[in-house]
């Protein structure tokens, strides 16, 4: 176990239970293509990949292709993917610098495809707690909040410093806990008004050295934070309360390859880490409690 400066006590109480051993992989959804973005809801699995206007849906249980879901227009390029129970709806985006649409996919009933604009390099997509949509754009170093009709709640240009923004989710405090894709890459919190509050990962913060490119985020309900550090090849672990950053003890065979995509499941302590590089895999890890 890595151990952080100022919080070994703390670190070792809150996060034994992930990282006294290393979480087995339990199953690998192999694919033909770069894993960009995967998420979940109730008994499916959303995988995209890239160049592909389809995502990929994968049963939970068995992990087999369930069915594929075109989507018109929406290019080469999707970074994010974020599915709403609520609205029974799944958003994709599309990363591009002149043309970045979010895609909304009807998952009940006839499926219906929608889409509408939010700007340069839109990335990853989060859902908040009043069901809104939570967009990070990084070319325009902004959040913005949609209904899920599209129309725009909020636009929080980002103040400080705080660049390249990957991906970003609301916490319970109504802060927002977003990505740095960057050299170095730093994880951080920044207020409504763009404000950062307190970032991590920087050397100050932890052991662990620096991130490099972090992409995609995941959110427990207790405002812990799993982030991807896809050029470092792990997955690093976050408790926003003591400000200890640790390396989640993954067991993989031949390693993690750029981890990309991230999607916790809590109600099944299930952990998805979709790869950039061959051999193009989503892992799934069981037994990852934060």
């Amino acid at each position: 176990m890595r151990q952080c400066h100022d919080y070994i006590t703390v670190c070792i109480t809150v996060l034994t239970v992930v990282q006294s051993n290393a979480t087995t992989l339990m199953h690998v959804i192999k694919g033909s293509g770069t894993v960009y973005a995967v998420t979940s809801l109730g008994d499916d699995v959303f995988v995209m990949r890239f160049k592909s206007q389809q995502v990929e849906v994968y049963n939970a249980v068995t992990f087999t292709l369930r069915r594929e879901i075109k989507v018109p227009g929406l290019g080469s390029d999707a970074c994010g993917i974020a599915a709403c129970a609520r609205n029974e709806c799944l958003y994709v985006s599309s990363y591009d610098r002149d043309n970045s649409n979010v895609h909304r996919i009807t998952l009940s009933g006839k499926t219906v495809v929608n889409h509408w604009f939010v700007g340069s390099y839109a990335a990853g997509l989060s859902v908040n707690r009043v069901h809104h949509l939570v967009v990070a754009c990084k070319g325009t170093d902004k959040i913005k909040e949609y209904t899920t009709n599209g129309t725009l709640v909020r636009e929080i240009s980002l103040q400080s410093g705080v660049k390249s923004p990957w991906h970003a989710v609301q916490l319970s405090t109504g802060n927002y806990v977003l990505s740095q894709c960057k050299l170095p890459g730093v994880v951080s919190v920044v207020g409504i008004e763009g404000q950062l509050i307190r970032s991590y990962g920087e050397s100050q913060t932890s052991d662990v050295g620096e991130m490099v490119h972090p992409k995609s985020l995941a959110v427990t309900k207790n405002d812990n934070v799993l982030a991807a550090d896809e050029s470092n090849n792990r997955i690093l672990s976050i408790n926003t309360s003591t400000g200890c950053v640790q390396e989640l003890a993954l067991s993989v065979d031949g390693a993690i390859r750029r981890p990309y995509g991230l999607c916790l499941d809590e109600s099944r302590s299930r952990l998805y880490v979709g790869e950039f590089n061959e051999p193009f895999r989503v892992l799934v890890f069981d037994g990852v409690r934060m």
